[in-house]
């Protein structure tokens, strides 16, 4: 027992010589010296290498050591943490990141979102009480969000750009539009926002007085209006149109193109999905339609009373009508711009539009020579545009004559087209916040 303790106590005295030696040799013999043929070139007097400092930065044991020219290297390190402080503030300033939320109030926020800003939304589910997405447009960074828990009051406000989104196409969507623009204009009165946009669903018949008096013309907080259809305000100086869209309450999805919709043969020449009202144009189509025989040609599934909620059975007979016909027939309804118009471009199923004014406020052929639809007809929209239904067997009988290749052709440029209509509107959009916001924050 006491041979085996003796041997156990030589063992550990043994290893602590051994440690204690190799400890002795790396602080008296390890340490690295520069070499006399290395030469510090371009080395002010009393600055150290950087490559020195460095292995001071790594080393706790050379730290520890006496620098004589430790006040100067403080000094320069100082000169050079301020001088890059300076270049980093000027590249922030100039390059510095437009904030803007969008709340978004009624269906269409979702086509300006998810369509046009090709935007996300979290969470994915349409049913979210709150859902909100982000994206940047050059300098321009965007927020988003939506959902019934997006209540006046009860969320934090914490931008000072917010775009508006609202819904005035009925008098009980007015009221609900009209409390929201009372609360943003409390907003900007009490300086918690600096700037605020609208973009309005408007009336049918373009009756929008009721936002008047928030247009910050007229005394209100109102900076810009984007507003749909026709309307006879329309300056581009603070009102500007914007586009209908597809019907997102619906739940129209985002279509994404594929080889299959651009070459495959379409089994129809023609489709007419949606409500006949009564001693409407839609009722004279109809009667076109069956005549001249054309509804075995086409895909028409008409209804007599409005449904606003599809069915999944519904929205898919729909889209497949879309995808499998080579025409999409688009009458007027109590406007002339439609939700179907937009989604036949989605499937690249070329719009056949009824280009006739409707009754009511909206601009006219003898002041605006490009309504109805300006903003689809200044942007050189490739659709087919009729006066009267009576053309229509014309142009199915010359689609006999359009073989494939042409077809595909067709639907390419359509495709294209409706994509840079979306990016140019996007576009048209951030500058048009940009240099109204920015502007007044100058003056």
């Amino acid at each position: 027992m006491r041979l085996t303790r003796k041997r156990l106590c030589s063992i550990f005295i043994a290893v602590y010589c051994l440690f204690s030696l190799y400890a002795a040799y790396h602080v008296f013999f390890g340490r690295r010296r520069r070499t006399p043929d290395a030469p510090l070139r371009g080395l002010r007097k009393g600055v150290v290498p950087v490559r020195e400092r460095r292995g001071r930065e790594q080393s706790t044991l050379r730290s520890e050591e006496w620098n004589p020219w430790e006040e100067d290297e403080k000094n320069e390190q100082q000169h050079r943490l301020k001088t890059s402080l300076q270049i980093l503030n000027k590249s922030t300033k100039e390059k510095k990141h437009f904030h803007v939320q969008i709340w978004g109030k009624a269906a269409i926020g979702l086509y300006l979102w998810e369509h046009i800003f090709e935007g996300l939304l979290e969470p994915t589910d349409v049913t979210a009480q709150w859902r909100e997405g982000n994206s940047v447009v050059g300098r321009t960074h965007y927020s988003f969000i939506t959902g019934p828990a997006v209540v006046p009051g009860y969320f934090s406000v914490d931008v000072n750009n917010v775009v508006l989104v609202l819904n005035g196409r009925e008098k009980a969507k007015v009221f609900y539009a009209t409390q929201w623009l009372l609360y943003a204009q409390n907003l900007v009165q009490t300086q918690r926002l600096q700037h605020l946009a609208v973009v309005l669903l408007g009336n049918e018949h373009c009756n929008n007085d009721w936002i008047n008096q928030f247009l910050k013309r007229n005394g209100g907080s109102v900076e810009r209006l984007f507003i749909i259809y026709d309307s006879p305000w329309i300056n581009d100086v603070d009102v500007f149109q914007w586009p209908l869209g597809v019907a997102t309450y619906r739940n129209f999805p985002v279509v994404e193109v594929n080889w299959s919709m651009l070459h495959n043969e379409r089994p129809y020449v023609c489709n007419f999905v949606g409500t006949v009202y009564e001693n409407s144009s839609r009722q004279a189509l109809m009667k076109i339609l069956e005549q001249d025989g054309s509804d075995q040609l086409c895909w028409v599934s008409a209804r007599e009373q409005w449904q606003p909620q599809e069915t999944n059975e519904s929205l898919k007979s729909y889209q497949d009508a879309l995808l499998q016909s080579d025409l999409t027939l688009c009458p007027a309804g109590v406007n002339t711009e439609c939700y179907r118009i937009y989604e036949a471009c989605s499937y690249g199923s070329v719009p056949v539009v009824e280009d006739v004014m409707t009754a009511g406020s909206c601009g006219n052929s003898s002041a605006y020579l490009n309504a109805p639809l300006q903003l689809l007809k200044s942007m050189n929209a490739p659709f087919i545009f009729i006066q009267n239904w009576k053309e229509l067997p014309a142009i199915l009988e010359k689609e006999k004559t359009i073989n494939l290749e042409e077809k595909i052709q067709r639907r390419k440029r359509l495709l294209h087209w409706y994509q840079h209509f979306k990016t140019e509107l996007k576009m048209r959009f951030t500058n048009i916040l940009e240099s109204s916001f920015l502007k007044n924050n100058k003056n």
